[in-house]
């Protein structure tokens, strides 16, 4: 029997009630990293747990255990798309923020974006190398697979002048 996949709701259920187990030292780094293995293995379940990991309170995503790490990593493209999906998505809002004066979700913008930095140097570099190139296209050239993605958004030029300088700080730091 096929073991059935989370829906997103479900995810991010699942992934908030792992990470306070964490957090309270009741579950180890193996143990929350075999889990998030599973969970990141379908698309709604990657969603819902990056959803939960990189916008919330827990420090996981700030100081991620190797077995954590090794886990995302062996995920593959999905999860490299969907960490560069967030870093684009959270750079913009940063910026939309930004304009509105509205500091507090700038900066849980900024964090959510500064953690797919950091997660993004610790996936497979060709993979994300590859990932990133194609952002770049579609925020620099106007090119490529992503400009639907830029276009659905309603990403305009500012925002995506500040999603490419994301992209270079991936590289940079």
């Amino acid at each position: 029997m096929a073991e059935q996949q989370p829906t997103f709701q479900q995810a991010m259920e699942i992934t908030a009630a792992w990470l306070q187990q964490w957090e309270n030292e009741e579950i180890t780094d193996e143990v929350l990293a075999d889990r998030i293995g599973e969970m990141v293995s379908s698309r709604d379940g990657a969603r819902g747990f990056f959803v939960v990991s990189l916008a919330g309170d827990s420090a996981l995503m700030d100081r991620l255990p190797d077995a954590v790490v090794g886990q995302l990593r062996a995920a593959g493209s999905g999860v490299v798309d969907l960490s560069v999906r967030n870093l684009a998505m959270s750079t913009a809002m940063a910026v939309t923020h930004g304009r509105s004066g509205d500091s507090a979700q700038q900066s849980g913008s900024q964090r959510v974006s500064s953690r797919c930095s950091e997660l993004l140097r610790q996936l497979e570099p060709a993979l994300v190398k590859e990932r990133l190139e194609q952002l770049l296209e579609a925020t620099v050239d106007n090119t490529g697979a992503d400009v639907a993605f830029l276009e659905k958004w309603g990403y305009d030029a500012e925002q995506r002048v500040a999603i490419s300088k994301s992209v270079y700080a991936v590289a940079d730091d």
